[in-house]
């Protein structure tokens, strides 16, 4: 199958729910910015930096697990699009940081994966890691999906 069948499919498959494909991906970023949130909220929680969350252990870390999961299952149609259909630009400012903070976040999600079973590295490493990762979806979806909400429309 060629990448424009693929394509294709994916842009049908995206436009039954959503009215266009750049919706798809603001509404899907969203929900990847706010399962980011859970992420850090439960990374504090559990690091002893958040007293308001009424448990700390099993439940905690599996919320944390869960959510840096489907984050990561939900980011990859956005990352799909945007990688084989849009690529590299940098037409102006607002797409060039968009494009290179979408180049390190794959790499700095995998850094990260890494980081959490080396128990020979100094604590703060994992802290610093899971900051970078959230501060790059941050960035993503202040120059993707706040832009598209702000700017073309908001809605599905």
């Amino acid at each position: 199958m060629l990448l424009a069948d693929v394509s294709q499919r994916y842009s049908d498959l995206v436009t039954t729910v959503f009215s266009s494909t750049i919706a798809a991906k603001a509404w899907l970023a969203t929900a990847v910015i706010v399962l980011a949130l859970v992420q850090v909220t439960t990374a504090a929680r559990m690091w002893g930096r958040l007293s308001f969350l009424p448990v700390r252990g099993p439940v905690v870390a599996g919320v944390h697990r869960w959510s840096g999961r489907s984050a990561f299952v939900i980011s990859l149609p956005v990352f799909f699009h945007c990688v084989t259909i849009l690529g590299f630009q940098t037409p102006d400012a607002r797409i060039a940081t968009h494009s290179i903070a979408g180049t390190f976040l794959y790499g700095v999600f995998a850094a990260k994966i890494l980081i959490l079973r080396d128990r020979e590295l100094p604590g703060w490493v994992l802290p610093v890691a899971g900051a970078t990762l959230a501060s790059l979806l941050g960035v993503l979806w202040l120059t993707s999906a706040f832009w598209y909400f702000t700017n073309v429309r908001f809605g599905f």
